[in-house]
């Protein structure tokens, strides 16, 4: 359940370490909800009745959805056995056409929830049977992270025709290939840049849901609680970021290398963001979602990594939206383009819990409503903006 404002209010300013929020469960819960994958029934309920009522801006964001080709009711899945994705997409042997029919997947039973028009269903069926069907796979460089990418769409979609339509036969099918295929690709994270551990966290945990699996739940929330501070800093650290168990950073030199050569720390600063913005967003999305599906669980991350994510999105938006660029920062200048990344975390600090994010909240009405990036975020103005539930 969401914190109280006024409590919320008083525990951003001081270290959350203090004790004003009780710690959430150390397991994973004695029953997972379905669907419970980034969105609730009550957040879809909550969706569906506004688009039915034409209400602003879930219409709009209904709308671009279903006009995007991954609503499309003649999409031709494209599964194959074995996905090969290289450094930079060279090769891409399938990758673009996984997070796509993922994506499509998703975005299909999003249309089955608000229309309850079957046809929606079973075409997202159809993607999802094709795929279980032959896929064995994922190989070169980047196979954890195109993994990571595709298994963050796919239990989303599967949550939500598993839990809401009427048949599936297939569904086992699809879950084997989760656990089979997908989960030992993420489940043990990376120590590449940051991005990569926490996608693989968020497709750890979405497929733990799916499988009501507590032993690979509980992995995948352990790996969350040590990344996200290694990922955001807050002054409140110290002299230099945190780092992850086993990451080797065991030197100020090593850290800085890793921090993309950055040398002075702020609150909000990102791994990545010395990189670019891109890559930062989707740390960030990969955060807000992974802890969005614990809240949905009963086991709310939200108040460990609160801090570190309205700082987060607060600084990244601010120079997103055009403030000048110091020169202590990345050297003067920023790679920008943070994606349609804020609308979750947005919505949980800001609606849920009343806290002003004057940044964020103009970044994020300006980007609305806010579409895909075709790798794993989609459709988040539609199923999050100004959602209480």
């Amino acid at each position: 359940m969401s914190l109280p404002k006024k409590l919320f209010a008083l525990a951003t300013l001081v270290p959350l370490t203090l004790g004003l929020f009780s710690a959430p469960a150390q397991s994973a819960p004695a029953t997972f909800t379905h669907p419970g994958v980034l969105v609730s029934r009550p957040q879809l309920d909550f969706v569906r009745t506004k688009v039915q009522a034409g209400a602003q801006p879930w219409k709009q964001a209904y709308d671009a959805m279903m006009s995007s080709p991954y609503a499309s009711l003649s999409r031709s899945p494209k599964p194959r056995a074995v996905v090969e994705c290289g450094p930079y997409s060279k090769p891409n042997l399938g990758c673009t056409d996984e997070r796509q029919d993922a994506i499509a997947a998703y975005s299909l039973s999003l249309a089955w929830y608000i229309t309850r028009d079957a046809k929606y269903a079973t075409k997202a069926i159809e993607i999802m049977d094709a795929w279980s069907a032959v896929l064995k796979d994922h190989t070169n460089s980047n196979a954890p992270l195109q993994s990571a990418w595709s298994a963050s769409s796919w239990p989303r979609a599967a949550e939500i025709i598993k839990h809401t339509y009427t048949s599936w036969p297939n569904s086992g099918r699809f879950g084997t290939m989760l656990r089979n295929v997908y989960l030992p690709k993420v489940i043990n994270g990376s120590h590449s840049n940051g991005n990569w551990e926490l996608s693989m966290t968020e497709a750890a945990i979405g497929i733990a849901v799916f499988l009501d699996d507590k032993a690979s739940y509980d992995k995948a929330v352990a790996k969350f609680r040590t990344r996200v501070p290694a990922y955001l800093y807050l002054t409140g650290d110290g002299a230099l970021p945190k780092t992850a168990p086993g990451s080797g950073l065991d030197t100020r030199d090593k850290i800085v290398k890793y921090w993309q050569g950055q040398t002075t720390f702020v609150n909000g600063l990102s791994q990545e963001t010395c990189r670019d913005f891109t890559h930062t967003g989707y740390g960030l999305a990969a955060i807000a979602n992974f802890a969005e599906t614990t809240r949905i669980q009963g086991q709310d991350l939200y108040p460990e990594i609160a801090d570190r994510l309205r700082e987060g999105l607060g600084f990244h938006a601010k120079y997103q939206m055009g403030a000048a660029v110091p020169s202590w920062l990345c050297g003067g200048s920023l790679k920008l383009g943070l994606g349609p990344v804020t609308e979750v975390g947005y919505n949980h600090l800001h609606t849920r819990l009343g806290l002003t994010m004057s940044n964020t909240e103009a970044l994020t009405l300006r980007q609305r409503p806010a579409g895909t990036n075709s790798l794993f975020v989609s459709w988040q103005t539609l199923t999050h903006a100004d959602n209480p539930q």
